[in-house]
């Protein structure tokens, strides 16, 4: 299944001045460690159908390269950019209350273009966006929080009941089932290889209600993920004060502690416990990284490494989409397709990941020297405006 989004659309609006630099960097990483994930997807000799027929993804690659993938990122990253959209959810609410707008007001508008957004990139990039599944979440979240504290409370952990449960049920279906195998589609391989581009295109249409499965089965944990990072922030937990270092040195203890003896625990497993590693084990893990990412944030020295994660998070949104159209042109037959040569080779996989990534990181720094935001930010704003 997919993993990725963009978190920055709903922090845009924060001035670079008064922008919280850990929030830009894990946005930075956030976005390079989906591409960890997705990279595989696209190297898969059956594209973005890969995940359907149960043959792609570093989950399915036996190398020990493929495994590593496989824990550090597989549904890690997908769970930071969820909880950091919810902490940009946050930063528009509060700037609605400092300057006496009504909410959600405008944001609505903000959500629906999102929206429209990712329906052009599902419809001519890549079949798994998560840009339409954050829209409608944001605006269910949007409403939420004009509510009680009490309301929101009950809503966040119900939401993850429902979540938990769904999973079990899932689970607990597979396990008892047949068991999933592996499968081969000539065509579908063949479309990716060789196909064009609007051959692609047409079939992303033809099948769009299941490529849209995943935000579906989620969003209880999306509706979970998007509160739980509007209560973190509000709690101080990316800031730079005392109260924010030590929520986060928390999250490292306790997420890297219980989250990746879990994570190993669901891969050593059969492949039924697919759901519970990606959906239940990832995100615990994910507070382990935010911890992680801002323990080096306070304590390393700030040099062009740190900057450019930052510069990344200043323009995800366009390094979301950019990644995706740097992947598709490299691997799929319309583009250079090389996935048809070495998608099976782990290093080839290794080495497309860490081109982009250098791509973005360096091109988002060059990009901001002349420009206050990414060219997809850029648009949103303009036409909102």
């Amino acid at each position: 299944m997919h993993t990725s989004t963009a978190a920055a659309p709903a922090a845009e609006a924060t001035p670079a001045s008064k922008r919280l630099p850990l929030l830009d960097v894990l946005r930075g990483v956030a976005i390079l460690g989906t591409l960890g994930t997705n990279i595989w997807i696209f190297a898969s000799p059956a594209g973005e159908a890969g995940p359907l027929l149960g043959s792609s993804g570093a989950t399915n690659d036996d190398s020990l390269l493929g495994a590593l993938f496989e824990l550090l990122t597989n549904g890690k990253f997908l769970s930071m950019l969820t909880v950091l959209f919810g902490v940009g959810l946050a930063i528009q609410f509060r700037s609605a209350e400092k300057r006496g707008r009504r909410w959600p007001g405008r944001y609505h508008w903000r959500a629906l273009f999102l929206f429209a957004e990712g329906t052009v990139h599902f419809v001519l990039v890549f079949a798994w966006d998560v840009l339409m599944g954050y829209a409608v979440t944001a605006i269910v979240v949007a409403w939420m929080l004009r509510r009680s504290q009490r309301a929101q409370n009950a809503v966040m952990w119900t939401a993850l009941s429902l979540h938990l449960a769904l999973m079990g049920l899932i689970t607990a279906a597979m396990l008892g089932g047949p068991g999933v195998e592996q499968q081969r589609d000539p065509e579908i391989e063949a479309l990716y290889a060789s196909g064009s581009w609007i051959d692609q295109v047409q079939f992303r249409l033809d099948n769009a209600l299941v490529f849209r499965i995943e935000p579906v089965v989620t969003f209880p944990l999306l509706v979970f993920l998007f509160m739980l990072g509007v209560k973190l922030f509000r709690a101080g937990a990316f800031g730079g004060g005392e109260t924010g270092s030590r929520i986060r040195r928390r999250f490292l203890v306790w997420g890297l502690g219980i989250g990746v003896p879990l994570n190993l625990a669901m891969m050593a497993g059969p492949d039924g416990l697919f759901f519970l590693e990606r959906y239940v084990a990832a995100p615990v893990v994910m507070f382990g990284y935010i911890g992680l990412v801002g323990l080096v944030v306070e304590h390393a020295r700030r040099g062009t490494a740190m900057a450019a994660f930052e510069s990344l998070g200043r323009t995800a949104l366009s390094g979301y989409i950019l990644q995706n159209l740097l992947a598709s042109a490299v691997c799929y037959g319309w583009g250079l397709g090389l996935a048809a040569r070495f998608g099976a080779n782990p290093w080839f996989v290794l080495g497309l990941w860490a081109a982009i990534s250098a791509v973005l990181l360096v091109g988002s720094s060059l990009w901001l020297r002349r420009f206050t935001t990414g060219p997809a930010e850029m648009l949103q704003k303009a036409v909102l405006r």
